[in-house]
Formats: structure tokens, sequence, C-alpha cells
């Protein structure tokens, strides 16, 4: 007699960023957070163009990272400050990211950032997974998850409060911690950029801002500060040419000359040579 074949039912398969919470119902903890991660994004997008020319990379903003299935679902993520990573789409397929999905495409963030509004306790919680008697499950630490479990290369902690910052290193399966070069910055090596605290003003506040540099110790500038040194430059280049008109005139040449020399206009050389 041939035993009856028993039908196999495969298990679900594991959700994906479109079937996750995007947000687990907490606000951002302070005003300072956001501009935190503008500053962060804004500066580093020359160095990640150049890394990764096809724009293949991700940056990701309070989002959160899934490494396990829960219930409910969004107990299965953590979701750092800011955080990149390299050699992933920006998008999946013509859609927005709502979440980063281990489960779906294994690569781990190169770096993630916290930015800690009290003591930084809960961002070095080392607390690692484990289950009581009755089977529930005990949430673990950021530290551990991101340490032992995501396995993210640089961890970074940056105390608003304190202006303290530490950065870890993955070394043989565990954080280590790193000490700073002699401009007092961290050297992210893979991205070719240095972390470390600046103080100024950014978007009305004035304060101690976690900030990139390159290998080099030069600070990577904003847009607006770009903008800023470009427009300086063009005024100092303006004021070059109309100190120059005097001298010129001093040496013989009339005003039509003056102005083909230095690119203005005859009036101008008029008008500043009079004055």
């Amino acid at each position: 007699m041939t035993p009856a074949t028993e039908k196999i039912v495969p298990p679900s398969p594991f959700p994906d960023h479109t079937q996750l919470p995007e947000e687990d119902g907490t606000f951002v903890k302070n005003f300072q957070e956001h501009p935190q991660s503008i500053i962060l994004t804004d500066s580093i997008g020359s160095v990640l163009q150049e890394l990764h020319p096809d724009g293949q990379y991700a940056i990701g903003q309070d989002c959160g990272i899934y490494w396990r299935e829960t219930d409910p679902l969004e107990k299965g993520a953590e979701a750092p400050d800011w955080f990149y990573v390299p050699n992933v789409p920006p998008r999946l397929g013509n859609q927005i990211r709502r979440s980063y999905v281990l489960w779906r495409e294994f690569m781990a963030p190169m770096i993630a950032l916290e930015f800690a509004s009290g003591d930084g306790s809960q961002e070095r919680d080392t607390t690692p997974l484990s289950y009581s008697e009755v089977g529930a499950a005990q949430r673990p630490g950021k530290f551990w998850v991101y340490e032992r479990i995501m396995r993210i290369p640089f961890y970074g902690i940056y105390e608003i409060n304190s202006g303290r910052l530490e950065v870890y290193n993955l070394n043989n399966g565990f954080y280590q911690q790193l000490l700073p070069n002699d401009r007092a910055h961290y050297p992210i090596a893979p991205m070719g950029v240095e972390l470390g605290l600046w103080e100024g003003s950014y978007q009305n506040q004035t304060m101690l801002w976690l900030r990139w540099w390159d290998s080099e110790g030069n600070l990577l500038l904003t847009g607006t500060e770009r903008a800023s040194l470009a427009e300086q430059a063009l005024s100092a280049e303006a004021q070059a040419r109309r100190d120059a008109i005097p001298r010129l005139l001093a040496m013989g040449l009339n005003t039509e000359q003056v102005a083909e020399a230095l690119g203005l206009s005859v009036e101008e050389v008029r008008q500043h040579s009079q004055s």
C-alpha cells in the first residue's frame, strides 16, 4: 500500500519594507536631532558621489532597520538617528524606502550614529536578546543589536548635552572604542573621512555639531557654506579689480584700456576713478 503523501505548506515569506511599520509612534527627542542629521547628510554628499559614481548607496535618518520578525512588528527594528549603507539602491524599484530590511538586503550599514538626549545609557545598552521561562522575549539593547546582530563596522554615540562623542569599531566581532587622532577626530577609513565636533551656528542654533572632515583635516562644507564662500570670493575679486583702477590709470592707461584690462565697463572705471 502506497503511503499518502503529506502536503508540505511552506512558511509565509518575510515581509518587505512596504509591509512593515515605518514608525513606532514616538516623537523625536529634541529640536536638534533633525538639523544634526541634515548637516551630516548635506556635507557628506560629494564624498559619497565619489565613492559611488553609480549612485548605489542609501542614507537613513531616524528610519527603522528591521532585523527580526516580532509581534508587534516595530519591536523588531532599531532606528539609528543617522546611518549610511553602501552598495544598495536609494530606492527599491519605483518606491521610496520606508525602512531598511536586513533579511531582504543582507548589507549592513557602514556606520550608525545616535544623538543621545540623556546620558547615553540607552545607546550603550548591551542587554542581549533572551527569553523568560514563559517564552516572552526581552528587548535587547541597541549596542548589542548593532554589534552582535547587524554587525555595523562603525558606531558613534554623541551626547548632545555634555558634548561627548564616542566612536566604536567592530573588531573580531566586538566593538572596540576608538581613540581620537591629533585633530580630536575619529577616522572612518572606508569612507575616507573623519568624524568630530565643530562649534558654530547652523539653522539658527549655535552649539557643538557632529560633522565630517576629509582625511587631511579639511571641514566638509554644506551647500550653504559652499555658496557663501563662492560669494565671498566673487566679492573679493570684484573689490581687487576696483582697487586696481587708480594704479592702472597712474601708469598712463586711458579709461577704455583699463576697462578692457579689468573686464569692467567704461562707466564703472569712471565712477571708481572719481571716488
